[in-house]
């Protein structure tokens, strides 16, 4: 916990990767991190590597001083980041030693403090009602006081490059109070997040140029260039920067920590993370998502499921001789995989590289391929999707290599004779559906009727309870999402349904597809590849 510079990284303190997930990308619209969430999001930024992990505002939120707390007494042990505690200047009219803000930095024992400033003159007039000489002091005031403790500083320098074009000399005046006072890296924040690259870059060296200070940058995504404004900031000079894990922050968001480490890593030549975290960006990512509560972003670059995917038969053609054709990089560099989407786009390579993928060889039976080729553009054609339904898919494949090579198709763990569907209506406003199904599994008919709270979850119910018994894995299968869609080019009452139902047995999940003018039909014809991809798994022995 007395750490002040990251350990582990190549580059060791010459440059810094600072993460402020915990504190900015906190003030997104719908995350509110608990306690124990911010310590268990520290840990994940550890296990990535960043050189700081900035835990929050000791003192001004509870939950953040909960956080510090317990971080010091033991619950977070740091391979190779710095905690970093984030509080403001002492107010005007008063000193550091006597602020109670600045003494809760100090309580929350964090070995580094990141100071936030005001640098824009304008702001220091009308929000802090104070002149420019209070205001430079209060800056070299509490950050002497700080580092006079023992403590490392940082001072985020708000809306500096506002202010700098405003009054580039009170910008200015700041950033030497903060180093006058003991700061070791003054960061210049894009607060309202209007900046672009050139100009911004332009700034970054102009204000170098003219200190020789170490300088930071902060930048915020109200333009979608904060991943592209950092960059541009480090390649002029910069060797501090802070992010967010997925871009989280409040508006629309700040830098993606992802993104920035991708493409300093990739791009620019930098080792700005041990060697061994960057293959380690794509899981860190999507755990952090889980625990703020919001689906990864499928698009995001580096690290989203779809930045290595590809859809048109022409890539698939190119990738197939050599996938850096149509990659930017190799995928796994980033913990991340390339995939193959099979929609109506695509052709005979999309559809063997997808085969393979899978594991159904297609390349050596070229009937089989021609086949599945045609069968996917028929089902597209009626609304059918595979491009998110790989386990549909993979049955379709495995089904058109069997009729190719006139072998027997897969046995069914089960044969459907009928199903029914009941929704009552009850006084008071109660809907109950119940399902009854007719099937044979096991050389057995079997007949089983449920409820559920709606005429899918009544069918799937009932499915269980007539399979189980002579299914004992289905009990490990659960269904972990359903979605709906109404085919716009069928509208009214003759519209087409397409419902993905995503399955789990606790160790890997899968997706299948149905398509029908009803969607009680549809979601059958999902419900039941849903089942029949596990029992293929389960005959073979893959988990």
């Amino acid at each position: 916990m007395t750490r002040t510079t990251p350990a582990g990284t190549p580059l060791g303190d010459d440059f810094h990767v600072y993460d402020t997930t915990l504190r900015d990308g906190a003030q997104r619209e719908g995350i509110s991190y608990s306690a124990a969430d911010k310590l268990a999001v520290a840990r994940l930024l550890d296990e990535l590597g960043v050189g700081f992990i900035e835990g929050g505002w000791p003192g001004a939120l509870p939950k953040d001083t909960e956080f510090f707390a317990r971080a010091a007494e033991g619950e977070l042990e740091l391979k190779h980041a710095a905690l970093v505690a984030f509080g403001s200047t002492r107010k005007a009219g008063t000193t550091a030693a006597e602020d109670p803000q600045v003494r809760a930095l100090l309580d929350s024992q964090a070995p580094v403090v990141t100071l936030v400033a005001k640098s824009d003159l304008r702001h220091i007039k009308l929000a802090l009602k104070t002149d420019v000489d209070e205001a430079c002091e209060m800056v070299r005031d509490t950050v002497a006081f700080l580092v006079g403790e023992g403590r490392r500083v940082f001072l985020d320098a708000e809306h500096f490059f506002d202010g700098y074009a405003y009054d580039s000399d009170t910008a200015l005046r700041v950033l030497t109070a903060g180093v006058d006072g003991g700061a070791d890296v003054v960061v210049l924040c894009d607060t309202n997040g209007g900046q672009l690259p050139l100009q911004l870059a332009d700034t970054v060296r102009e204000v170098i140029d003219r200190t020789g200070f170490r300088v930071g940058i902060h930048c915020q995504d109200d333009t979608s260039c904060a991943v592209a404004n950092s960059i541009a900031a480090v390649q002029a000079g910069a060797t501090h920067v802070q992010c967010t894990a997925n871009g989280y922050g409040e508006r629309a968001g700040n830098a993606d920590l992802f993104a920035v480490v991708g493409n300093l890593v990739t791009k620019l030549g930098m080792p700005v993370l041990p060697t061994e975290c960057v293959p380690e960006l794509t899981r860190v990512s999507h755990a952090l998502a889980e625990i703020a509560n919001l689906a990864p972003d499928t698009h995001q670059a580096y690290v989203g499921s779809s930045a290595f995917a590809h859809k048109a038969g022409l890539h698939a053609s190119a990738i197939k001789v050599d996938p850096e054709l149509y990659n930017h990089i190799d995928p796994a560099v980033v913990g991340n995989d390339m995939r193959v989407l099979v929609t109506e786009m695509a052709g005979r390579a999309s559809l063997e590289l997808k085969g393979r993928e899978l594991g159904v060889d297609l390349a050596s039976r070229p009937a089989a391929l021609s086949g599945a080729v045609r069968k996917v553009k028929e089902m597209e054609a009626r609304g059918w999707s595979f491009e998110a339904a790989d386990a549909s898919l993979e049955l379709l494949l495995r089904a058109q290599v069997a009729e190719a090579d006139q072998s027997p198709v897969d046995t069914p763990p089960f044969v459907l004779e009928s199903y029914r569907v009941i929704l009552d209506h009850h006084v008071g406003g109660t809907v109950v559906s119940e399902a009854t199904v007719k099937v044979h599994v096991a050389g057995e008919r079997v007949i089983a009727t449920a409820e559920g709270n709606g005429p899918v979850h009544a069918l799937d119910a009932a499915l269980r309870k007539a399979l189980v018994p002579h299914l004992p894995w289905l009990d490990q299968v659960e269904l972990a999402d359903y979605k709906v869609r109404i085919l716009t080019e069928h509208p009214g009452t003759d519209a087409v349904t397409r419902v993905l139902v995503e399955s789990t047995d606790g160790q890997r999940e899968w997706t299948t597809v149905g398509v029908h003018g009803n969607i009680v039909e549809a979601s059958w014809l999902a419900l039941c590849d849903a089942l029949v991809h596990k029992a293929l798994r389960v005959s073979t022995s893959v988990s």
